[in-house]
């Protein structure tokens, strides 16, 4: 699926490492992800890093991937582990889980 100025609609998988549970982390996330009219949802993972997966716009989904490396988010980000895909959508909102 494509916008009208062809901005392809994608899914954005991104594993973040560091400091980044606990600290307020997912619900920055989720707050940054709806400002960019993003779906999808924010998760502690049992290894202490976060799950967070989007799905929109490609460059809302870009812009979501610069602020996580972006040294402004709660806690500290020392990695992000990207991968790119298709949306496969099913997702409404943005949750924390």
């Amino acid at each position: 699926m494509t916008r009208s100025n062809g901005d392809a609609t994608v899914r954005l998988t991104a594993w973040v490492s560091g400091r980044v549970q606990g600290v307020g982390f997912r619900w920055w996330a989720r707050s940054r992800a709806l400002e960019l009219g993003l779906t999808g949802l924010a998760r502690n993972l049992p290894d202490k890093r976060v799950l967070v997966v989007a799905e929109g716009p490609r460059s809302s989904a870009e812009k979501l991937l610069d602020l996580l490396k972006s040294g402004t988010t709660p806690g500290h980000v020392s990695d992000v582990a990207v991968q790119w895909g298709e949306a496969t959508g099913g997702l409404t909102g943005f949750e924390e889980q």
